[in-house]
C-alpha cells in the first residue's frame, strides 16, 4: 500500500486542517488529531476514485523530503496516510489446493466477486494487519 504525505496545520479555531500537496484540492478537517488523519484518508481515498472515474493520471507520490524541499511546510505536522493506488490489472499463476479453490469460487459468488477480486480483497487484508 502506498502512502501520501499529509501536511496538518492547526486552525485559529483549535481544528485541524489537512491538505496534501500531492493531490491539490483534496483536504479535510476535524476538531482533534486523531480524527483529522482519520478523515484525511476518507478524503484521500475519495479523491484518488474520482480521480480514476474521470480518468485523471494520479500523480506520482513525492517523499517528504520532496516536498520540504518544494513548499514551506513551517509549523505543519507531517503525517504519512496510507491510499490504495489503482493499478493495472496482471495476469499470473499460482497453484492452490483444490478444496481451498472451491470454497474461495463459493465466497466470491457469494460476495458477489469474482475470484480475482476475492484474492486481492484478502491480500488488501492481510497486509493492514
Amino acid at each position: 500500500m502506498a502512502h501520501a504525505v499529509a501536511l496538518i496545520r492547526e486552525e485559529q479555531n483549535s481544528s485541524f486542517g489537512v491538505s496534501f500537496p500531492d493531490f491539490p484540492g483534496c483536504s479535510s478537517a476535524a476538531t482533534n488529531l486523531n480524527d483529522a488523519i482519520a478523515r484525511a484518508a476518507v478524503a484521500l481515498a475519495a479523491h484518488v476514485k474520482s480521480m480514476g472515474e474521470h480518468n485523471q493520471a494520479l500523480p506520482a507520490l513525492r517523499t517528504i523530503d520532496d516536498i520540504r524541499r518544494t513548499l514551506e511546510i513551517h509549523e505543519a505536522i507531517i503525517a504519512a496516510v496510507p491510499v490504495d493506488l489503482p493499478g493495472k490489472s496482471i495476469a499470473v499463476q499460482i497453484s492452490i489446493n483444490e478444496h481451498l479453490l472451491a470454497a474461495l469460487d463459493q465466497a466470491a459468488r457469494a460476495s458477489g466477486v469474482t475470484r480475482s477480486e476475492k484474492i486481492a480483497e484478502a491480500i488488501r487484508a492481510s497486509l493492514r494487519v
